[in-house]
């Protein structure tokens, strides 16, 4: 079962009609706009609303307060990541492992770091925050939509696939969450994305049983 988000950091309300959710859109934008600038100190409802060109009675229509927004910024960032992720596995259904996982590392590494400030701003944001149902959340989509791709491997079988699944994902989410730890720039990331390539598809090639047919 999916973890429940904390009570106190639900919405208030979720927007029903189109007006309301492009209000909501300028708000997110607005907030993570303020986070890269100056960080989850500066973030303030007051300040979001005068970038977004809300009232501050529009934003506390949806947020009670300011954690409510920052934990609501992390589930909309995670969602379209979960999407991309999907997209990709469902993609590379009966391709052969190593096509599978090169797809699945460079969609992943491209999410994190083609606005990479927003996501160090993001990590930064949560520090405080009880964030422990949207990672859940996040890891149990991740986990199946990856365990179904590695399944259907044209090439190959896994017959571990939970425990292989865990390390290959751990690994891929562990290396660049490092990367943004460490400041990397952007040749470095990229060098070290293609090492993890390499050394996935290697990881994969050796659990896995003898070639199908």
């Amino acid at each position: 079962m999916p973890e429940a988000t904390p009570p106190s950091l639900k919405p208030r309300k979720k927007p029903r009609q189109a007006r309301a959710a492009v209000t909501l859109d300028a708000v997110y934008e607005a907030s993570i706009q303020l986070l890269v600038s100056g960080g989850v100190a500066r973030l303030t409802t007051t300040r979001v609303a005068e970038r977004a060109g809300v009232s501050v009675g529009t934003m506390y229509q949806y947020f009670p307060h300011k954690q409510a927004l920052i934990y609501a910024l992390n589930e909309r960032y995670l969602e379209a990541l979960a999407m991309r992720l999907e997209a990709v596995c469902e993609g590379h259904h009966g391709s052969r492992l190593g096509d599978m996982c090169e797809a699945l590392i460079e969609t992943y590494f491209q999410a994190k770091t083609e606005r990479a400030d927003v996501t160090r701003a993001l990590y930064a944001s949560v520090v405080e925050l009880d964030n422990a149902a949207l990672v859940a959340n996040f890891a149990d989509r991740a986990d199946a939509c990856t365990k179904a791709m590695l399944a259907s491997a044209s090439d190959a079988t896994i017959p571990d696939l939970e425990t292989v699944n865990l390390a290959l994902l751990t690994t891929i989410f562990g290396a660049v969450r490092n990367a943004f730890e460490r400041n990397l720039d952007a040749g470095e990331i990229a060098a070290l994305k293609r090492q993890v390539i390499v050394m996935c598809r290697a990881y994969l090639e050796a659990v896995a049983d003898a070639p199908k047919g």
